[in-house]
C-alpha cells in the first residue's frame, strides 16, 4: 500500500518547483518547470500568470506518474511576494503580473508618501512605502494604465492567483499580505485608513486565512488537467521566505536562531515574537506561517554580486578557483573596498538608484584582491542590515543556505565580519518543502510535521576574534557611496 503524500509547490521567478513528501517528512518525489521573465523595459519585471499555471500544471502531472493519485492528501503554496496580479470583475486576468524586483513604480511611491506619513505607513504595515511591493504598483496602474484600472475588480498576490487558478477560490494570509503595504500588521487584516486614504476599494483584496488553512479545492477541470484528484485540498500556504524558514524549523519557538540565504539576494530571517518595526523601515517586518512575525533584511546583490564579478572580469576562472584566488589575498582586501549596490540596494538604504563600486585600487592590486574585496563587501553590506536587526530581536546564531553557502572562504568571512555562529544544514529544501509542511500541518499532521522540521546540522562555522575585520569595516561604512 502506498505512503500517504502531501504535495508543496513553489512558484519562483525563474521556475516552479514541487516536492511530494510523506508524513514522516521525507521527500519521496520532485519535478522542476520553468517559464520566461519579460523585461518590456529598463527595470521593468513582468510575467504572464498563464505560463505560472501551466508550467504548474505540467510540474503536477509530472510528480502525480510516479505515485498513486488517492495517496496524495493535500497540496500547500509558496511563492514569490509582493508581485501585482490584476483581474477585471470576470476573474480574467487585465494584463501581465508586475513583479516584485520591478521598480518602475517611484512616482507611486511619492504619491502614497504624500497621502501617508511615512510614521504611519511603518506603524501600521511595519514598512514604508517600497517600489517592489504591490501597493506601490496598484497605484502605478492608475497613474499610467487609466483603462486598464478602470476594469480593476480583484488584485492578487503570485501564489494566491495560482490557487484561484486551481480552485476557483480568491484568498490570502498573512505571511504574504503583509508584503503588500497595505495590510495591518498588527490586527492581520486589510487596512481601511490605507485603502480610504488611497481612494481604494478594500473589496478588491482578498478573504485572509492562516497559512495552514485550506484556500480551497481542486476544481473538476484543474483535476482533469493536473491529474490530481478532484476536491484536493489546497492549503493557503506561505510566502517564499516564511516558507523556506518554516522548512528551516525557524519561528517563534526558538527566538535566538534565524536564517541567512546567500542567494542572487541576500536575507536575513530574524523570528520574533510580536510585531515590532524598526522605526526608520530600514528592515522589513512580516508576518510568519506560525501567526507570530519575523524581521528580513535584504541585499539585493549577494551571491549575485559575486556571478556579476566572474562573468566581468574573471570569465576563465571557475568560483573555486576564485575562492583559492581570494584566499592568497589578506584580510582587507589589500585596501579595496567594493559595495555590493549593482541593483540598487534594499536594507537598510530602501534606494534602488544606489550603485555599485570598487575603490582604493592601485598599481599593486591584484585579481586577487578584487575577488576578496567582493566577499568581504557583501558580507559587509549584510552586516549594515544585521546591525539594525541586532537592536530588535534576540537572535544570536543563522542558518546559513543559498548558493554562496558552497564557498568555504565565504563562510568564514561572514561569520567573521557578522561575529555571529553560522550553522550549515545538512540538507535545505527550500520554500517548497515549508509549503509541504503547511500541507501536512493543514491535514491534520501537526505532531510528524514538527518533527519533520527538525534540521540537522553539518558544519558549524565559529566566529574569529572580533576586531579582525573592524578598520576595513569602518573604512567601508565611511565611504560614500
Amino acid at each position: 500500500m502506498p505512503k500517504d503524500v502531501v504535495l508543496g509547490l513553489d512558484l519562483g521567478t525563474s521556475g516552479v518547483r514541487v516536492l511530494a513528501v510523506d508524513f514522516d517528512g521525507n521527500i519521496v518525489a520532485e519535478s522542476n518547470e520553468s517559464y520566461p521573465l519579460l523585461t518590456p523595459k529598463p527595470g521593468w519585471t513582468e510575467q504572464r500568470p498563464s505560463d505560472w499555471l501551466a508550467a504548474s500544471l505540467r510540474a503536477l502531472r509530472d510528480i502525480v506518474d510516479g505515485l498513486e493519485p488517492n495517496s496524495i492528501k493535500a497540496l500547500g503554496l509558496s511563492g514569490q511576494m509582493h508581485g501585482m496580479v490584476a483581474l477585471d470583475k470576470s476573474r480574467n486576468v487585465i494584463r501581465p503580473a508586475i513583479l516584485w524586483n520591478d521598480q518602475r513604480t517611484q512616482k507611486a511611491i511619492e504619491e502614497i508618501d504624500k497621502v501617508i506619513p511615512k510614521k504611519e505607513m511603518i506603524a501600521k504595515t511595519g514598512n514604508p512605502a517600497i517600489t517592489g511591493f504591490q501597493l506601490s504598483k496598484i497605484i502605478w496602474l492608475r497613474q499610467n494604465e487609466p483603462e486598464n484600472y478602470s476594469k480593476l475588480a480583484h488584485v492578487l498576490l503570485p501564489k494566491d492567483y495560482l490557487a484561484f487558478a486551481l480552485t476557483g477560490e480568491m484568498n490570502s494570509e498573512a505571511t504574504d499580505a503583509s508584503g503588500t503595504n497595505i495590510f495591518n500588521i498588527k490586527t492581520k487584516t486589510w487596512d481601511d485608513d490605507i485603502a480610504e486614504a488611497l481612494g481604494l476599494e478594500q473589496s478588491i483584496f482578498p478573504n485572509i486565512v492562516n497559512s495552514h488553512e485550506i484556500s480551497g479545492h481542486l476544481s473538476k477541470e484543474m483535476a482533469l488537467k493536473s491529474n490530481l484528484p478532484k476536491g484536493l485540498a489546497v492549503i493557503a500556504g506561505a510566502g517564499d521566505n516564511a516558507a523556506a524558514a518554516t522548512g528551516l524549523g525557524l519561528g517563534s519557538k526558538n527566538l535566538t536562531r534565524g536564517a541567512l540565504s546567500l542567494g542572487t539576494s541576500g536575507v536575513i530571517f530574524a523570528p520574533l515574537e510580536s510585531p515590532t518595526p524598526d522605526p526608520k523601515g530600514r528592515v522589513h517586518l512580516f508576518c510568519h506561517a506560525d501567526a507570530s512575525y519575523n524581521l528580513l533584511g535584504v541585499t539585493l546583490s549577494a551571491a549575485g554580486s559575486y556571478e556579476w564579478f566572474q562573468k566581468t572580469f574573471a570569465g576563465n576562472y571557475s568560483f573555486a578557483q576564485l575562492d583559492n584566488l581570494a584566499a592568497t589575498s589578506q584580510i582587507g582586501s589589500n585596501g579595496v573596498t567594493f559595495k555590493p549596490y549593482l541593483a540598487g540596494e534594499r536594507s537598510p538604504y530602501l534606494d534602488p538608484n544606489l550603485r555599485a563600486s570598487f575603490s582604493g585600487l592601485s598599481l599593486a592590486n591584484t585579481l586577487a584582491d578584487m575577488t576578496r574585496s567582493v566577499l568581504e563587501g557583501v558580507a559587509f553590506s549584510l552586516r549594515d542590515t544585521l546591525e539594525v536587526i541586532t537592536k530588535l530581536t534576540t537572535v544570536n546564531e543563522f542558518l546559513l543556505t543559498g548558493g554562496g553557502s558552497k564557498s568555504e572562504l565565504w563562510r568564514q568571512i561572514l561569520a567573521d565580519v557578522l561575529q555571529r555562529k553560522l550553522l550549515l544544514p545538512k540538507f535545505n529544501q527550500g520554500a517548497a518543502y515549508g509549503a509541504a509542511l503547511l500541507a501536512l500541518q493543514g491535514s491534520g499532521v501537526v505532531v510528524q510535521a514538527s518533527t519533520a522540521a527538525q534540521v540537522e546540522i553539518a558544519k558549524v562555522i565559529v566566529p574569529k576574534d572580533s576586531s579582525t575585520y573592524e578598520p576595513s569595516y569602518e573604512k567601508y561604512k565611511s565611504l560614500n557611496f
